[in-house]
């Protein structure tokens, strides 16, 4: 996602493919997959919600967590760093939020954090205090410097979430699953970087309690290709830099009406259906475990605009608004309103 931070640069001076359709999991590496078929979202008997995301989708992770954390129980964050760590300013965002040559100033987050809870704007931090958090940092992100990811540690764990810090991979900028396909150091496209590990259990487990095994076989659910339009608080996902549709993979045992829940899994800059087709939705190997633990996964799509032209989820205010971290952000509304529907 290295281009994709050059974008920031430039906005601060003016102020392997993967193709829809079934795959045979003939090569190592290589996932089983679903071809999408357009449908709409609908309610299930959901029992919980958590949130998962890579670089400028961990960004968006964590601010959903913070606004919603008396619905959104647990967080999963690659590569980003600590709650409005840019302060609606670019040179934030790419010198303490990337780089470290600023300083990202915790202790200034989290007052915020509390003041804008006593308003009412975000829920109250009490509910972050025990929730699950899993933090993942490689020692080859040079995107997202190391003492930034420390300080989104230290800020969960300031509000009492209960932190697993996983810092001992050599991972690039990147989300790290057993189906990337680019190699483990590197930080290039499409960010789905094979280390030899499998992230997902561990997260999945540290969220839900406990994981059964992944579906290494055909998958058994749907994968429903969505309008976003009718979710997007202006009526048009475009205006948002989001993408006309985005994806849902429900398990069969959801749709027959199992209990289940639900993750919301947000992919990083340069990371979009716009971008890499479903390579993300495909290769994060979640749907394997979704198939088998019953749970729902969401994937909202970003996509390029002129104020944001690699597909970034905006956690620095490129849309305009200084709103967009906490309740009433135009993406943060968009995506609880899918949220809404699918847990009813």
């Amino acid at each position: 996602m290295r281009t994709a931070w050059k974008a920031l640069t430039a906005l601060a001076a003016a102020v392997l493919l993967v193709l829809p359709g079934a795959v045979t999991a003939q090569a190592a590496g290589t996932p089983y997959t679903k071809t999408p078929v357009s449908g709409s979202l609908r309610s299930y008997p959901v029992s919980a919600v958590y949130v998962a995301g890579v670089s400028s989708g961990g960004y968006m992770a964590t601010q959903l967590q913070v606004a919603y954390s008396s619905r959104i129980r647990g967080a999963a964050v690659f590569a980003a760093g600590p709650y409005y760590c840019a302060q609606n300013t670019v040179a934030q965002a790419l010198y303490g939020c990337g780089d470290n040559i600023y300083p990202t100033n915790v202790p200034a987050l989290e007052t915020y954090t509390r003041t804008w809870a006593s308003y009412g704007w975000v829920d109250g931090t009490a509910n972050l205090s025990g929730q699950p958090v899993y933090v993942y940092h490689g020692a080859n992100d040079g995107v997202v410097k190391t003492s930034v990811t420390n300080d989104l540690v230290r800020y969960y764990r300031d509000f009492g979430a209960s932190v697993q810090y996983d810092s001992g991979s050599a991972a690039g900028h990147a989300w790290v699953t057993p189906y990337g396909t680019v190699g483990c150091t590197q930080t290039a496209a499409p960010f789905l970087n094979d280390c030899g590990t499998d992230p997902q259990r561990t997260f999945l487990g540290r969220l839900l309690g406990a994981v059964s095994p992944p579906n290494t076989g055909p998958l058994g659910g749907t994968l429903i290709r969505f309008g976003q339009d009718s979710f997007a608080v202006n009526g048009w996902a475009n205006g948002l830099s989001m993408d006309a549709n985005g994806f849902a993979y429900v398990p069969s045992s959801c749709a027959a009406g199992q209990s289940c829940r639900l993750l919301v899994a947000l992919h990083g800059c340069a990371q979009g259906h716009s971008k890499v087709g479903t390579a993300f939705v495909d290769r994060a190997n979640l749907n394997q475990y979704a198939d088998t633990n019953r749970l729902i996964v969401l994937y909202p799509q970003a996509i390029p605009t002129a104020v944001n032209p690699n597909g970034c989820w905006d956690w620095w205010g490129y849309l305009g608004a200084t709103n967009y971290p906490i309740k009433g952000g135009a993406q943060i509304e968009t995506i609880m309103n899918m949220v809404r529907r699918l847990d009813g």
